[in-house]
């Protein structure tokens, strides 16, 4: 019985990323269908480092990679395991393999190999090894050359064809005299790719593997040699690439920004989450949804076959609703840390006005960056002007009635309410209309000429501070 027909089998998925670069969202959506499946599941979640290759991987990638995760709440049940710890396990495999004559040595150098590349391309033909080193029975194999360290290869079997059911694709066969016999092992006797996930997904009971489609080739070379070692491979879920703005893979070369810039940038963890699910799987018509709907709902069976487009204003549009439907408190929480960054003390952030400024600015900002520079303007001793709004509203005409506002406000006592009659009455005495006197008091007080309910702003920004920059 396979794993997908079990209801015994417990759920095991894993998220294998190369430290070879930081992660960007493509990286990342590989990484949140398996922890949503798991969870959604009651599964177990691993993360497994995959650093065999030495010269490129670094240890600034792998902390993105935790960092990343870390901030999506994407936690690892188990790991992260890394396979440069695991090579001992590797090689007693590999001994295993040789023990049962699935693997041999070959001494074809690389020399020969591009020679024989090149011959099979000028007729046409697919490029791959040619068997000249696989035992057969009645062969006899070349003189093994001296000094040479062979490679180890695969003996992928000839005949018959490779059949698997993806969970996204359908069903996928390739006949087996489309592969050839695949390197293994390399002359120093390190592992390569191909058979250390084969180890790792047996060893960690790997119960479902969904990646991105750029594996679908290694798929029946993987599932030859799970055969090979007496077990059965686990169920497949390739997804669609993502794809850039401009509509090629989403990549560190085609512009693609690390996972960490956005937090940076102010985006929230829960709002990523909704917009990366969107980029390959729906439920329905949902656009906005929280973490617990999405892993209530999420399944291997409603993932897209198409390749996504990343695009940011959808982002900013989903995290302006996160944002929009956040508890004030929570994100007043977080602005007080930006400010902090900013310059700010903690004393200066301690007086009780953060939540109101929140909730009186949320609904108009797409990042919390945005939400920042807002609060910014509550705290600065100086206020930054914007020079064409204060051209066009801070008017000579409207200068006398300025004065006199700031003067009805400075006797006054200081309330939302009490404001809203100063403004009442200085229209009235002036025969003004509301944007004639609301204006120029934005620009004044907090440098732009649109903001929310001006009586709000004002009362929030302080008698002491609104007075000053009003005179």
């Amino acid at each position: 019985m396979s794993v997908s027909s079990s209801p015994d089998v417990r759920v095991r998925t894993r998220f294998a990323p190369s430290p070879t670069g930081f992660i960007h969202l493509g990286n990342i959506r590989s990484a949140l269908y398996p922890w949503a499946f798991a969870r959604a599941s009651g599964g177990d979640f691993i993360l497994r480092i995959e650093d065999t290759d030495v010269e490129r991987s670094t240890q600034a990638a792998v902390d993105v990679i935790l960092e990343s995760m870390s901030w999506l709440g994407m936690t690892p049940d188990e790991g992260p395991f890394y396979q440069m710890q695991r090579m001992d396990r590797y090689k007693e495999v590999l001994q295993q393999l040789r023990e049962q004559g699935a693997i041999y040595p070959c001494y074809m150098s690389v020399e020969a190999l591009d020679a024989l590349r090149e011959r099979q391309m000028a007729a046409k033909q697919k490029p791959r090894y040619d068997g000249t080193w696989r035992p057969e029975s009645g062969k006899t194999l070349p003189p093994v050359p001296e000094g040479v360290q062979p490679v180890w290869r695969f003996r992928n079997p000839q005949d018959g064809t490779v059949t698997w059911h993806d969970k996204v694709k359908g069903r996928i066969e390739i006949s087996n005299a489309e592969l050839d016999d695949l390197v293994i092992a390399r002359p120093d006797g390190t592992p390569t790719y191909n058979f250390c996930v084969v180890v790792d997904d047996i060893d960690m009971d790997i119960t479902h593997v969904i990646r991105g489609d750029d594996h679908v080739n290694n798929t029946p070379r993987q599932i030859n040699i799970f055969r090979a070692l007496g077990k059965e491979p686990p169920v497949y879920a390739h997804l669609p690439t993502v794809l850039n703005e401009q509509g090629e893979k989403l990549s560190k070369r085609h512009g693609a920004k690390p996972v960490t810039q956005y937090r940076d940038e102010g985006f929230l963890p829960d709002a990523m989450i909704n917009y990366l699910a969107r980029l390959g799987w729906s439920h329905g018509d949902d656009e906005i949804f929280s973490r617990e709907q999405f892993l209530q709902w999420f399944d291997l069976e409603h993932l897209g076959r198409s390749a996504a487009q990343f695009d940011e204003a959808k982002l900013r549009w989903v995290n302006a609703q996160h944002i929009k439907a956040s508890d004030d408190a929570v994100l007043a929480a977080d602005i007080a840390l930006r400010l902090q960054q900013r310059g700010f003390t903690a004393d200066a952030l301690a007086d009780g006005r953060l939540p109101q400024i929140v909730a009186l600015f949320k609904d108009r900002c797409d990042t919390l960056e945005a939400l920042a520079d807002w609060a910014v303007v509550f705290y600065a001793s100086e206020v930054q002007l914007n020079p064409d709004d204060f051209a066009k509203h801070v008017t000579p005409a409207i200068r006398p009635v300025l004065q006199e506002f700031a003067a009805l406000l400075a006797a006054g006592e200081w309330s939302q309410e009490a404001i809203g009659q100063a403004i009442k009455a200085t229209l009235a005495k002036n025969a003004l209309k509301m944007p004639h006197l609301a204006m120029p008091t934005r620009v004044l007080t907090v440098g732009v000429a649109q903001t929310p309910s001006v009586d709000a702003v004002l009362f929030l920004l302080g008698k002491e501070k609104v007075t000053k920059r009003l005179s």
